[in-house]
């Protein structure tokens, strides 16, 4: 068997991690396998040397890296599909798959494979994810090539798997709730002045460089927002009245309840 990865699922996670491994040089094109039932829509995929395919069997059969990236209602058909292929021994498994945990894929399997969770987010798509690691049962190094294939597309962290449905509230849910704070924050822009396109730019900026602020000065946020407010000032009049209106908190309820939902997607819809 040669040193391939198969992605069995190509979608915005699976096609971005596909970019990232061969920007890196981990793998040349022709060790990367795509899988998707519409193939013609990774055309411009295998005109780069990937290898592009809607037989999944093959797929498992050719690789070394199997990465489970469908939708959580799709995975059980997936995996009665693929198990004739599956080498135990020889083969890990990685699932970016929402609500699946490690002991699912072996259970519908009834296998024992070596599985592991990788919870990236939508900002793969520009090399900057936030990428969770966990597993149950799965080797040390199995563990550590997950975390370097994900390292090629953003930041990984390593956790309990157990948190990995907290992660995927956390993070990749969360791209959203910051995009809606961005959003809002234009749309304030907006109406103390500015054109829309400009509010914007001026708010996604200094999201940005607030968040920049935390990661590359290793600082704590109140310590940043202390820097910004001063007594009888407009900062902490400001945070004040969002706060009165349920800000934090309301942020807070949010990344709960999807943690809740998060939990029951493949258990509810396979």
């Amino acid at each position: 068997m040669s040193n391939r990865i198969a992605i069995l699922g190509s979608g915005n996670i699976g096609l971005s991690l596909a970019k990232g491994l061969i920007k890196a040089e981990k793998y040349k094109p022709n060790e990367v396998i795509l899988t998707r039932r519409n193939v013609a829509a990774l055309a411009d995929f295998a005109k780069t040397g990937i290898i592009t395919t809607s037989n999944n069997l093959q797929a498992v059969s050719d690789a070394d890296i199997i990465v489970l990236a469908v939708l959580p209602q799709q995975l059980n058909k997936l995996l009665n599909e693929i198990k004739p292929a599956i080498k135990p021994d020889k083969q890990l498994f990685i699932s970016v798959i929402s609500g699946v945990n490690c002991e699912d894929v072996r259970n519908q399997l009834q296998l024992d494979v070596q599985v592991v969770r990788a919870m990236p987010n939508t900002a793969i798509a520009i090399g900057h994810s936030m990428t969770c690691i966990g597993s149950d049962t799965a080797t040390a190094e199995n563990i550590e090539t997950a975390k370097n294939l994900f390292d090629t597309v953003g930041i990984t962290v390593q956790i309990n798997e157990e948190l990995m449905t907290s992660a995927t509230a956390l993070c990749a849910c969360g791209i959203a709730f910051f995009l809606r704070s961005i959003r809002a924050a234009s749309q304030g822009g907006t109406e103390i002045g500015f054109h829309a396109h400009d509010a914007l730019k001026m708010a996604a900026q200094t999201a940005k460089g607030a968040a920049d602020l935390l990661l590359q000065l290793a600082s704590h946020p109140e310590q940043e927002i202390d820097k910004v407010t001063s007594p009888k000032g407009c900062t902490i009049a400001g945070l004040n009245e969002m706060e009165h209106y349920g800000f934090s908190s309301a942020m807070i309820k949010g990344i709960k309840l999807s943690a809740e939902k998060a939990g029951v997607l493949y258990t509810k819809e396979s």
